[in-house]
């Protein structure tokens, strides 16, 4: 079984930026489909960004797009979110998961396909 570890978040103010890590203690050659999550205290799982290793294919949820960037670095297998202009509706524990599919499934968004998931890190934006 992968493990999965992310690190990276914290407090931060409103305009700012942080960078999340996600760390796969496995798989390293394998092509797989590496997902960030959050979820808010009393709201639901949502998903955040996705790359397919494969071919750095990312995607991204609305709500992040031109502020988020997902991307990997094969060699320490591990895959990073970097996130700018922050928002305080930003706040939320992030997590990390895996899908070793042949590419990210078209609702990769609901996190259902994805086997392996972390213990996550929490961010907390301040206005």
């Amino acid at each position: 079984q992968v493990q999965l570890v992310e690190s990276g978040g914290g407090p931060v103010q409103a305009g700012g930026s942080l960078r999340l890590s996600c760390a796969a203690s496995k798989y390293a050659n394998r092509r797989k489909c590496m997902g960030w999550f959050r979820q808010a205290p009393g709201k639901k799982r949502e998903g955040v960004a996705a790359i397919y290793t494969g071919d750095s294919t990312a995607y991204y949820a609305d709500s992040v797009k031109g502020r988020f960037t997902i991307a990997q670095d094969n060699a320490k297998n591990t895959v990073y979110l970097q996130m700018d202009s922050l928002k305080s509706e930003d706040t939320a524990m992030y997590y990390c998961a895996v899908d070793f599919g042949y590419r990210c499934p078209s609702s990769w968004y609901g996190g259902a396909d994805f086997e392996a998931w972390g213990q996550g890190t929490q961010v907390t934006v301040s206005s």
